[in-house]
């Protein structure tokens, strides 16, 4: 791997241009690393209280009227922002899965396809489960493939 920097003072902004034959591990992982830098630290609300949790801990953020909750194993946060807001600014491994919903393909166990077409997502150590929509199935299928 080579790493080349080039100052410009015509520039404003930093650019980052990664080239490569294909995506493998390492540039995935580089990838990851980047968006890291400019992704805002997420603040969860319970209560009175704010808590700083580490993103591979929440299963799912999913709307409840007007508020977004974050999900983990054991208890739900408020989250004070909004739907496509987080959609953004997570990692590669969370994608959306219906429109009020957006879920941690690393944390899946198991996916029931029923007749009808809808699917139910369940994740390791929990009861919780979350809905998957007909039309975000095949989506969260390719995110699965690619993260695991």
């Amino acid at each position: 791997m080579k790493v080349r920097i080039e100052l410009d003072d015509n520039f404003d902004d930093v650019e980052v241009v990664i080239r490569a034959k294909q995506v493998t591990d390492e540039v995935a992982q580089i990838q990851q690393a980047l968006s890291q830098l400019s992704r805002p630290q997420l603040i969860f609300y319970k209560g009175t209280s704010e808590y700083f949790l580490d993103l591979a801990d929440i299963l799912f953020f999913e709307t409840d009227g007007t508020k977004i909750f974050a999900h983990s194993r054991t208890d739900a946060y408020e989250v004070r922002l909004k739907l496509y807001e987080l959609e953004d600014s997570l990692p590669r491994y969370f994608c959306r899965v219906a429109k009020s919903t957006i879920i941690n393909a690393k944390s899946i166990y198991s996916i029931d396809k029923s007749f009808s077409g809808t699917s139910t997502a369940s994740f390791y150590e929990t009861h919780k489960q979350v809905h998957v929509s007909r039309h975000y199935y095949q989506l969260l299928k390719e995110k699965l493939r690619e993260t695991r």
